[in-house]
Order: structure tokens, then C-alpha cells, then sequence
């Protein structure tokens, strides 16, 4: 359903404040200021860029994912726990539905079971899990990336059982009838038990691999296990891990950020004073798809590998894995630790930057990262897409605040919301890589 715009930005920062309007490029102070009082003192407003609109209000579930249709459907995912559904589709202004309906978002059997005292996350491939992410291709085909791993709340702290082959998939939905089109499952020996599925891009051009079906690259981002790329041929659906514990996708040991000017530590149920865990987190393709950028959560680095030295599979190449990890491009700091990447048809790589309560662009021909958008209402975004209509839009769900992270404690305060902005001029949905 598409929505109507509610509300923008210059809306709640009208009184006495200015907006700059440079490219931001061509200046050092990557700010909005404003002058109060009898000696015009002068203010960060904490905003700057194109206004930003508030799109959709989410009242029940805390969201992760999203992603836009040609037609403007709007369609997210939630990490689950207790929630009934795992992936919906927005139907009113404040208001989803399990998508496509609620019997795929419900495996029989339930989300685990348990053998030995041990945690297992059911393994039925038609069933959705828990959904981490969603990206809609040129095509029209809406792709779902399922983890296969709830998180379990049942004792003091929360607890995520291991994955079985089956429960961690790459699912496609065609939009014109709602229907499942295909299922990529993954081997033990390139999805491990620990883990995790963070996010998925795409390259479908027929002449990327041999089968001529495209190729998709999957972020394993477990805090647990080995941090890594999986890559996935989408003709014959066979997978290789690549970067496999390479420096790049690792943790920053002890990495504190701030988030809305406090410094943040987790502070988990059980547990002593501790640091995010999370290493590769997001990565985006470049224009033409020949180079993938990303980083993790707990870097301020950017980091790149032309995307040639992925496609070959370990198993075919005893120097395949070696000549990509010789071929990693560390790019330098990008201003922040980027929770997830976008992109557009100029080659904008669009970074989420939870520190700043804001957007930055990557921009590949200066290396150098460049202020988009920053508003007060950005607290955490998390997950980004680029629609077919030249918005940008991204969930906000205040993940600093979540109990897992505060000793049981929910700090966040509905709703979620959805928000967009324009895109800069000119600028659209990458199509080139359909």
C-alpha cells in the first residue's frame, strides 16, 4: 500500500534555525546551525540535508528490515522472539500483516526444539524463522534472507539456538501473485551452526557466473562464530564462503560508540559491563558490480574487494580464497561505525550512521565520506532502501535501547517509524544490475 507523506523535518525544527544548502562537499562544518538569544549564540540544530518525512509508524513489532515495490508496496521484517509473524506488509498507516500470510510466517513444530539441552532453530526451509532482511531487485522480486535463528527468552538471558540446515535460507517472492518462486538453502560446511545471516545483495546479470543465473553476496555477521561473506549462485544454487575470518570483517576489540551523546556499553541480562560483538555488518555493490564495499559494526573503516575475486568458488581454486583476501582495499575511516549500506544509479554508496543520527555518502572518486542527511528522529536506522519512486527510505528502531543490550531493561519508546528524503538530484534506483 503506498502512503501519504505525514510530516517533515522543517516541521519540528522551524524556530530560529538554518538549513544549509551546500553540496557539504565544499566546506568543513557538516552541520546545520542555528543563533538564539540576546547574543545570537550559535546552536547545532542536529539537522542538515534534504527534509525528512515520516512515513510509516510501527505500533506492535520493532522493525529491522524493508524494502519498496515498483507499485509502492512496502513490505518489512523483524528479528523474532515472541512476535506472530516475521515478515509483513504494511496495510494502513500504523498498521502490518504477516506477508504472504500468517500459516509461512508459523513452522509447525514451533521456532526451535531442543535435543540434550540444546537450543535448535527448526530447519523447514517453507517456513519463515526470523527474517533479517529484504531487498527488492529491478525485477520486482522481493528477496527474504531468514537467519533460521530466533532469539529464545525463556530463561534469564536471552539465548539463540544454533541453526540447522533448512532454517537459514534466501527465499524469492514474486509481488504479481504473492507466490514463492525459489529457496536457496545452505550446506553445514558454508552456514555454520553459529552463524548468522545479516544482509544480501545482488548482481543478475547472465554473464556474472557459468549458469548465467547472477550471483548473490550474504554477510555472515556472527558475534559467536567466524564472520565472513557467503556468495550464491542463483542459477545452480551452489554457495562458497569467501573473506573467512579475514582481519576486514572482524571486530574492533572494545570498540565504545556514542549513541545520542551518551557512550554506550552493553550491558547484557547476567552479564558484566561488555562491548558490541558484531564484526562484518553491512556491505553494498557499486555501480556496475565490480567492487563490494563494507565494514564492521564495531569499525570506523571502509573496506573493499573488486567483486572478481569472489566469484570462484574455494573448492574449484586452491588460490581462489588467498587472491581475494590479498585484494581487500582498506579505504580508510568513513566518519562512524555504518550500521548497513544502500546504493543509487550515480554510484552513492549511502551509509547509516547510528552515531550521528544520521546518512553519509560515499564517495568513491574522492574517498571521502560526505554528509547526506542528519535529523534528531534517526536514532539507530537500521536498514536502508533505495525505491523505485527517488526516495530513500530506512527504518528507525531505537536498537541502543532494546532490553538485550540494558540488563533486561526496554528503554525504547514506541513508535518505530519509517522515514525517507529525497534523493539527491538525479539520482535513482540502481537498475544495472538486473
Amino acid at each position: 500500500m503506498k502512503l501519504s507523506t505525514i510530516l517533515t523535518a522543517a516541521s519540528l525544527l522551524q524556530c530560529g534555525t538554518t538549513q544549509s544548502t551546500s553540496n557539504f562537499g565544499d566546506t568543513t562544518l557538516n552541520g546545520a546551525f542555528g543563533y538564539a538569544g540576546s547574543h545570537t549564540l550559535r546552536y547545532d540544530t542536529g539537522s542538515y540535508g534534504p527534509s525528512v518525512e515520516e512515513y510509516y509508524y510501527f505500533y506492535d513489532q520493532w522493525p529491522i528490515g524493508l524494502a519498496i515495490s515498483k507499485s509502492g508496496r512496502v513490505f518489512t521484517c523483524y528479528t523474532r522472539g515472541t512476535y506472530a509473524y516475521t515478515l509483513g506488509e504494511v496495510v494502513n498507516q500504523t498498521a502490518e500483516a504477516a506477508y504472504p500470510s500468517l500459516q509461512l510466517n508459523t513452522p509447525p513444530g514451533g521456532l526451535y526444539s531442543e535435543s540434550h539441552g540444546i537450543q535448535f532453530g527448526s530447519s523447514l526451509q517453507d517456513y519463515f524463522i526470523s527474517v533479517q532482511a529484504l531487498f527488492i531487485t529491478p525485477d520486482d522480486t522481493l528477496w527474504v534472507l531468514d537467519t533460521g535463528r530466533p532469539t529464545i527468552s525463556e530463561s534469564q538471558a536471552p539465548s539463540m539456538p544454533y541453526a540447522v540446515p533448512g532454517g537459514p535460507k534466501l527465499v524469492a517472492i514474486n509481488l504479481s501473485n504473492n507466490s514463492v518462486t525459489r529457496t536457496y538453502t545452505f550446506s553445514s560446511n558454508v552456514h555454520y551452526p553459529d552463524s548468522y545471516l545479516n544482509d544480501v545483495r545482488f548482481d543478475q546479470r547472465n554473464n556474472i557466473t557459468e549458469s548465467g543465473g547472477g550471483v548473490a553476496y550474504l554477510v555472515d555477521s556472527s558475534n559467536e562464530g567466524r564472520n565472513g561473506f557467503i556468495i550464491l549462485d542463483l542459477g545452480t544454487g551452489e554457495s562458497w564462503r569467501m573473506l573467512n575470518q579475514h582481519r576486514s570483517v572482524l571486530r574492533v576489540q572494545e570498540d565504545v560508540p556514542s549513541y545520542n551523546g551518551l557512550p554506550f556499553y552493553l550491558r547484557e541480562t547476567g552479564m558484566g559491563v561488555g562491548f558490541q560483538q558484531e564484526g562484518l555488518d553491512g556491505l553494498e555493490l557499486g555501480l556496475w558490480g565490480d567492487v563490494l564495499y563494507y565494514s564492521p559494526l564495531t569499525s570506523k573503516t571502509l573496506y573493499s574487494v573488486p567483486t572478481s575475486y569472489l566469484l570462484t568458488n574455494p573448492s574449484t581454486s586452491p588460490i581462489a580464497s588467498k587472491l581475494a583476501m590479498d585484494n581487500v582495499h582498506n579505504l580508510g575511516q568513513c566518519g562512524g561505525n555504518a550500521n548497513g549500506f544502500a546504493s543509487d544509479s550515480l554510484g552513492n554508496i549511502y551509509m547509516l550512521m547510528p552515531s550521528s543520527n544520521a546518512i553519509y555518502i560515499w564517495n568513491s572518486t574522492i574517498s571521502q565520506a560526505v554528509p547526506f542527511v542528519r535529523d534528531p528522529r534517526i536514532i539507530w536506522p537500521d536498514s536502508a532502501n533505495v525505491g523505485f519512486d527517488g526516495y530513500i527510505y530506512w527504518n528507525v528502531n531505537q536498537l541502543p535501547y532494546q532490553p538485550n543490550w540494558n540488563k533486561g531493561v526496554d528503554g525504547r519508546v514506541k513508535p518505530g517509524v519509517m522515514l525517507r528524503c529525497k534523493l539527491p538530484v538525479g539520482a535513482g534506483k540502481n537498475m544495472n544490475l538486473g
